[in-house]
């Protein structure tokens, strides 16, 4: 499979998944770590974005905050799906593979990995804190949903 697709596919994935942990995270009693967690992977792209387009306001952009409120989340993620999406789309399979740079929080150049591996870390970070928040709801007394990758291919005969 040739590599934009690859990702384009595993954007998708992440979206239907998180979407769906979306629903659940409404129905905690105690939503405060989770609405966390997915602020961060909303935030996540948003810096890495600013980053890669060399915006100024890149290196002074947090991991971690705004924390947004649960009304918030569906528009932010969805606002940062299409940056990820457009710029995706925008690129050739070289400039995808290419290092980039940007400006750290140091006010320093730094090198950076293709916007491919970019890419993946952002898809496999949500990933990890789609775990992390799927043990938030089983303590919480919920059943999780299923969200593992193979359970979106295979089908009953």
């Amino acid at each position: 499979m040739e590599m934009r697709k690859y990702l384009l596919a595993t954007f998708s994935y992440n979206e239907v998944t998180n979407r769906n942990l979306l629903e659940k995270i409404k129905q905690l009693p105690d939503k405060t770590e989770a609405i966390r967690l997915f602020s961060h992977l909303i935030n996540g792209r948003y810096k890495w974005m600013a980053r890669v387009q060399h915006d100024p306001a890149g290196p002074q952009m947090s991991w971690w905050e705004p924390v947004y409120l649960l009304s918030q989340l569906a528009a932010e993620w969805d606002k940062s799906l299409n940056l990820c999406l457009d710029y995706l789309n925008g690129k050739s399979g070289t400039e995808l593979a290419t290092e980039v740079t940007f400006i750290g929080f140091d006010g320093s150049k730094w090198a950076a990995p293709p916007p491919q591996d970019i890419a993946l870390q952002l898809n496999y970070h949500s990933i990890d804190h789609r775990a992390q928040i799927q043990t938030i709801i089983r303590q919480q007394g919920i059943e999780p949903d299923f969200l593992d990758h193979i359970g979106t291919k295979y089908r009953k005969l």
